[in-house]
């Protein structure tokens, strides 16, 4: 069975430090082209690809990052 995770950002608290960037063993999260209300580049994920290991989540200096548990799906 594989799990599959949403990353979700709360893009007004990220100050786009890169911590989660650098720490991410899935590399899938980048900085956005846009800026939050406080001027900061925020952090966006791809939408596949994050293991749930929840390194961003526990690592955010300003936690803006959680992980979410979509779904078990059994691969038969």
């Amino acid at each position: 069975m594989q799990r599959k995770y949403a990353v979700h950002v709360i893009r007004d608290f990220c100050k786009g430090c890169g911590i989660c960037m650098v720490l991410c063993p899935a590399k899938i999260l980048t900085l956005s082209k846009d800026c939050n209300k406080r001027g900061h580049h925020y952090v966006i994920a791809k939408e596949n690809g994050c293991l749930g290991c929840r390194t961003c989540e526990l690592t955010c200096p300003d936690f803006a990052i959680f992980i979410e548990c979509l779904e078990e799906n059994s691969e038969k």
